[in-house]
């Protein structure tokens, strides 16, 4: 474990302040969610993920995807990719998202790039082609999104269809129903 030299104390509530700049640092944001851990008599924190408990779930549908439309496929949470498929995917997999999809993600964007373009949603990686992008909601807030990516040829109605399709999907592995 690693340490920061940063101590606080608890005040009357219970509460405890995470300083500013370790926030910024692990992109923790006003009304996220950490989850609690205790190993022996450490506290752990950790930024919770509602995506990381339908991981494997998103990495079969991505496959499945890919093999019908042949364009790489991702899924992120609010922080990084978690899943992807296709020519791209050892780009994009585990990379931490840009601010573009942050935003993308937190405006509840969906659209398509029809023209060719160069863009970035991850950190690091710049590429040349055409996108359709769908954020995941589930119960009406946002937790990530579904970016399908074509380096070669324009982005279908269908296919951009999909990715609304793909992010409906993952947005009912949370649903009670």
């Amino acid at each position: 474990m690693k340490t920061t030299g940063i101590i606080r104390r608890i005040d009357d509530l219970g509460r405890i302040v995470v300083p500013k700049e370790l926030r910024k640092t692990l992109r923790i944001k006003n009304g996220d969610s950490l989850e609690i851990f205790v190993d022996n008599e450490d506290i752990i924190l950790k930024k919770y993920s509602p995506m990381e408990s339908i991981e494997e779930a998103a990495i079969r549908y991505v496959e499945s995807f890919n093999q019908v439309i042949k364009h790489t496929v991702i899924v992120t949470d609010k922080d990084k990719v978690i899943a992807a498929s296709g020519i791209l995917k050892k780009k994009y997999l585990g990379k931490n998202i840009t601010e573009f999809t942050e935003r993308g993600i937190e405006r509840r964007d969906s659209f398509v790039e029809r023209q060719k373009k160069t863009f970035s949603f991850v950190e690091g990686v710049e590429d040349f082609g055409y996108y359709s992008f769908s954020s995941i909601i589930s119960d009406g807030d946002t937790i990530g999104s579904v970016i399908i990516i074509s380096v070669e040829s324009p982005i279908l109605e269908s296919e951009e269809k999909m990715a609304v399709i793909l992010s409906k999907l993952l947005s009912g592995n949370f649903s009670d129903d």
